[in-house]
């Protein structure tokens, strides 16, 4: 067996730019067994995936599968994630993945999101508003605009208007970028306790949103969403829902403002807009590494076999830094072709709310560099903190300027 490499050891410098390190991990060969800084105990050990062609073979192959069940024994035993937090289309392998995706993937084609743009227009604007109106001309972007506009998107979309959102952003980054193995318990006991007051309101008293769609659903055989299915799905459609966009917008904006001829170009010539959004995501995407996936057997990959039950980490960043797919692949360069990135992942898998993020993400960035000419970060680049964990990938704050 190849030898574990401890990311941990890395320190500080791999959380705030983790790209020499899958660089040089891939230089050595696409697959390696690693430990990732926020792995317990009882998770000794994992394989990262670093090669393009390789990310794209495991995110299509189901002999790696997302059914934690399948995992070896003690992982499946584990009391780390609780059950309701498995119990949605994300952690879910054919026939149940299909069951559960089918459910909601009627909200999110490519018509019925082009159909919200003018209130993520009308949002945009109102938030811009608001951080214009700072009278030193300062503020952070994330808490100014990359947060609260996918969040409020995503509420109005499922039906949850009078959510507390500092209150569930907490929950969130605690589950999906881990800091400690208590806290994260605790966030998911108090979002399941709220998002199970949420299902009960809206049985009671159901409205035209998505989430009293899915309360009230069945189909033609009368098959119900569970309870826990209900809790399940809950939980993805709201944190998903809003955080690649969040980190879509808060690494996209921090890229352009540290490549100003790239932002030069863009504001010279806004048709790129479209492209300048997919380079983003494929230069510094939002999700660094996919979710778990585990092998259902022993399987081959990229020249390394991997025992049945492993724990196998796609690293989404580092597959679309391969120079074997894209040439020059450290260079921000919003005119290249950028087909073929997995920032949103590959096969049945593929993020959902990908166009729902696309549109948030252009119309947030059109807007904000026709609002403000004179934008530039606010802050030394080295001194921006970045959130914690593999999964997701973003500045925690972004101080930016524009006077």
């Amino acid at each position: 067996m190849p030898e574990i490499i401890d990311l941990g050891a890395y320190g500080p410098d791999f959380v705030a730019d983790p790209h020499p390190y899958y660089a040089k991990l891939r230089a050595q060969g696409p697959v390696h067994r690693v430990r990732a800084p926020e792995m317990e105990p009882e998770f000794p050990q994992a394989w990262l995936i670093v090669g393009y062609d390789e990310a794209r073979a495991v995110l299509a192959d189901n002999r790696f599968a997302k059914d934690w069940s399948r995992a070896n024994g003690s992982l499946a035993d584990s009391e780390v994630l609780a059950e309701w937090q498995l119990m949605n289309m994300l952690d879910a392998d054919p026939p149940q993945h299909t069951r559960l995706r089918k459910l909601v993937a009627r909200e999110f084609t490519t018509r019925r999101v082009e159909a919200l743009r003018p209130r993520v227009q009308q949002i945009t604007d109102e938030l811009l508003d608001a951080m214009l109106a700072a009278p030193d001309g300062r503020a952070d972007l994330v808490e100014a605009l990359a947060f609260p506009l996918p969040m409020t998107v995503i509420c109005e979309l499922l039906g949850v208007p009078d959510i507390e959102r500092d209150t569930f952003r907490a929950w969130s980054n605690e589950l999906v970028s881990p800091t400690d193995n208590e806290a994260t318990m605790t966030a998911a006991r108090e979002m399941a306790a709220y998002l199970d007051g949420l299902i009960e309101s809206k049985r009671s008293s159901p409205g035209e949103d998505l989430l009293s769609a899915l309360v009230r659903t069945s189909d033609e055989d009368g098959d119900q969403l569970s309870r826990q299915e209900l809790l399940g799905m809950a939980f993805l459609l709201l944190v998903a829902g809003h955080e690649t966009t969040v980190n879509l917008i808060s690494n996209g904006v921090r890229a352009l403002l540290q490549h100003p001829a790239q932002l030069a170009a863009l504001r010279a010539d806004p048709s790129l807009l479209d492209n300048a959004v997919e380079e983003m995501l494929r230069y510094d995407g939002p999700v660094e590494t996919a979710t778990w996936r585990f092998t259902a057997e022993p399987v081959g990959i990229g020249g390394v076999e991997i025992p049945a039950g492993e724990i196998v980490l796609v690293g989404l960043a580092g597959a679309d830094r391969d120079p074997e797919r894209f040439e020059a692949p450290d260079t921000f360069d919003i005119t290249r072709e950028t087909r073929g990135h997995v920032a949103f992942g590959h096969g049945i898998h593929f993020c959902l709310g990908a166009p729902l993020a696309r549109v948030e993400g252009r119309i947030a960035v059109r807007t904000l560099l026709d609002r403000c000419p004179d934008l530039a970060l606010d802050t030394a680049p080295e001194a921006l903190t970045w959130r914690a964990g593999m999964t997701i990938r973003g500045p925690q704050h972004l101080p930016v300027r524009w006077r």
